[in-house]
């Protein structure tokens, strides 16, 4: 007993003896632990013989084209091509052709056959035979097949696509099919069990399972994407991600990848906004997104706190589009919107995605954070057209004469006729050459300053009397016009 003392004094060696006692002899430690590890893992066997039915193989076709650089690889696949094309990986060059023919020796007239295009993946939405998938899986295709588990083949119409999203509906002509059921992603959870469904490299009806790896990850896409670790491959594309429920929460659409292959991060499009976009394809074949005609880029910690914004938040005006709806709403560029009716822009890439979910025609309220002041304004939101080209930026103006220097590094001048009007009458000075701080900043000939220290910049003079004010050890921020765009950029003295 004295020996069992000095070991419960211990408090580590106490939890586990206390614990050995409890067991007793039933049974050992290992096979306890080996139990309940057991308990904790999912079985996906019913899960997958309730949903795999419903899911099904696409296969596209396409008129053989003239491609530029020559075809593709005659031994490549039609998987991997379908990876290289949604992932932007470069398709090697195909060999020379020989002279006299196309490469393989076929006459011309073989190369206007419909070829095979690509290999995806879809889900049954309801038991008439609306599918959903993938807009890159169905894009540019001339016809559309789909094969069921059972083997038999649709050809099937497509209802509409959209590529913002990556989501398109198509329909084949059958009845009493088996069918999804949809999940609530909002009951998603980062760390629960997933399961896909799919097709990867065309071994149909094949299944992978992994975990939810993150919500709302923004990838550049209109969308907030869901992160797995689910091995997705090509092929995998347009099919189900579905929790354990048995409920589709997502449909399996991106993986990062620098190798080409499967590397532990997919991307799925959540299911209620990939809903919300079928129900505009299948009413009206496309989807209606609002716009109010404003260039943005994110705000950096740096910038919100050089103009006492606080939090690095909303999303900095660039550009106006003359004309558009932000500018007769008064909105300018160097204004961070940080609200649109009362919701919250935590990044910049909230803003297009609520603006894009406000029906065209709306009056909406945006709160907009000015020279260190917050105010409200209100947009009427039009409609978003599709692939609306970039403005050409304008060559720069000649230089004018009349340059003054300041002590951060900037020599600045008025600024001609042409750029008061083309800044619609506001004041402004131009860069004529930097040094010191203002170099080490970015600054460069022709950019155009609109304000410092959220005051803004009538002249030459005017600003040189700023600059002799500043503070000689504080950061100072500058609103800067270069081209079409505007920005924040921050000035630190020597030494920070």
């Amino acid at each position: 007993m004295p020996v069992l003392e000095s070991l419960l004094r211990r408090p580590a060696l106490a939890l586990l003896a206390a614990a050995t006692l409890a067991l007793g002899a039933a049974a050992p430690a290992p096979v306890l632990a080996q139990a309940a590890a057991t308990r904790e893992l999912p079985d996906f066997t019913e899960l997958a013989e309730r949903v795999g039915p419903a899911v099904v193989n696409i296969r596209t076709t396409e008129r053989a084209r003239a491609r530029l650089g020559g075809n593709l690889p005659n031994d490549m696949d039609e998987q991997m091509r379908e990876f290289f094309r949604r992932f932007g990986i470069p398709i090697p060059n195909a060999p020379t052709p020989r002279r006299g023919g196309p490469p393989g020796g076929g006459d011309d007239d073989d190369q206007q056959a419909p070829q095979q295009r690509g290999v995806g993946s879809g889900f049954i939405l309801s038991a008439d035979g609306l599918v959903m998938t993938n807009a890159h899986v169905v894009e540019g295709a001339e016809e559309v097949i789909v094969t069921l588990v059972d083997k038999r083949e649709f050809r099937a119409k497509i209802i509409g696509s959209d590529r913002r999203t990556d989501v398109a509906v198509v329909k084949i002509d059958a009845t009493g099919l088996p069918h999804v059921k949809i999940g609530d992603v909002n009951r998603l959870k980062v760390g629960e069990w997933v399961m896909a469904i799919g097709a990867p490299f065309g071994l149909d009806n094949t299944v992978t399972a992994g975990i939810v790896s993150a919500k709302q990850r923004d990838t550049g896409d209109f969308l907030p994407m869901i992160q797995t670790d689910v091995a997705i491959n090509p092929g995998n594309s347009g099919g189900p991600l579905l929790n354990l429920r048995g409920e589709v929460v997502g449909i399996n659409s991106q993986i990062y990848s620098r190798s080409g292959g499967f590397m532990g991060i997919s991307f799925a499009i959540p299911i209620d906004e990939a809903i919300r976009v079928s129900d505009q394809l299948r009413s009206s074949g496309r989807v209606i997104r609002g716009r109010i005609g404003v260039t943005i880029a994110p705000v950096t910690k740096d910038v919100a706190e050089a103009i006492g914004l606080g939090a690095a938040r909303g999303a900095l005006v660039q550009g106006v589009e003359d004309g558009g709806p932000a500018q007769k709403a008064g909105i300018e560029a160097g204004d961070i919107i940080v609200r649109v009716d009362g919701k919250a822009i935590e990044k910049s890439a909230d803003l297009p995605r609520i603006i894009g979910d406000t029906k065209p025609g709306t009056r909406s309220s945006l709160q907009v954070y000015r020279r260190g002041n917050a105010r409200e304004l209100h947009v009427t939101v039009a409609e978003l057209e599709p692939d609306r080209a970039r403005r050409t930026a304008q060559a720069e103006p000649p230089a004018p004469t009349g340059t003054t220097k300041t002590a951060i590094g900037l020599a600045v001048s008025d600024l001609t006729d042409a750029q008061k009007r083309e800044l619609k009458g506001k004041g402004g000075v131009r860069v004529d050459s930097t040094e010191g701080p203002a170099a080490r900043a970015g600054l460069r000939e022709g950019d155009l300053i609109l304000s410092i220290d959220n005051t803004e910049v009538t002249d030459a003079k005017q600003f040189s009397t700023l600059v002799g004010k500043l503070e000689k050890t504080r950061a100072v921020s500058v609103l800067v016009r270069r081209g079409e765009f505007t920005s924040y950029v921050v000035i630190r003295p020597a030494g920070r």
